[in-house]
């Protein structure tokens, strides 16, 4: 069986996000959806919450999982009986930090593959962060989330 993790602090997840881990399902037996807490990155949702998000948005794929992780993702990657971690690649902007990780991360677990997926043409350019920084001024995001995530989303700024 093959078994692949999707590592990202999915803040909030993106259509993008998503496009990923559909065309990933269909590749791999198996799907971890590894939601991360990132102490270096200010979070419009907490962690219970992406994942409850992560969990609707992708139940219509029975071969995916989403798993709060903490921690180093290699680490993560092994626990979880899985042979490969899945980064996905926006732009060449993203490929040197990228490509940090992914030597980081054969050197601490040869057995371990990082494996690069580009998104689909219409998401290429969308980050979770510009997302979010469109809709705290009132953009129109609303075709680059699910509907459900764009109502948690607008509920979130309506709270601030």
């Amino acid at each position: 069986m093959t078994k692949a993790v999707y590592p990202g602090s999915f803040d909030p997840i993106t259509h993008g996000h998503c496009d990923l881990v559909e065309r990933a399902a269909r590749q791999f037996d198996q799907v971890v959806v590894a939601i991360a807490h990132n102490i270096n990155k200010q979070t419009m949702f907490t962690v219970d919450e992406r994942v409850e998000l992560a969990e609707k948005v992708l139940a219509h794929l029975p071969n995916v999982t989403v798993i709060p992780v903490t921690g180093l993702i290699v680490d993560f990657t092994e626990q979880q009986g899985a042979t490969a971690i899945l980064r996905g690649l926006r732009a060449v902007s993203d490929f040197e930090f990228e490509f940090q990780l992914a030597s980081m991360n054969r050197n601490l677990k040869p057995d371990i593959e990082t494996l690069f997926m580009t998104p689909a043409e219409q998401y290429a350019y969308i980050s979770s962060s510009l997302v979010k920084e469109v809709a705290r001024f009132n953009g129109d995001v609303s075709m680059f989330l699910h509907p459900l995530v764009l109502e948690r989303v607008k509920q979130k700024l309506a709270a601030q």
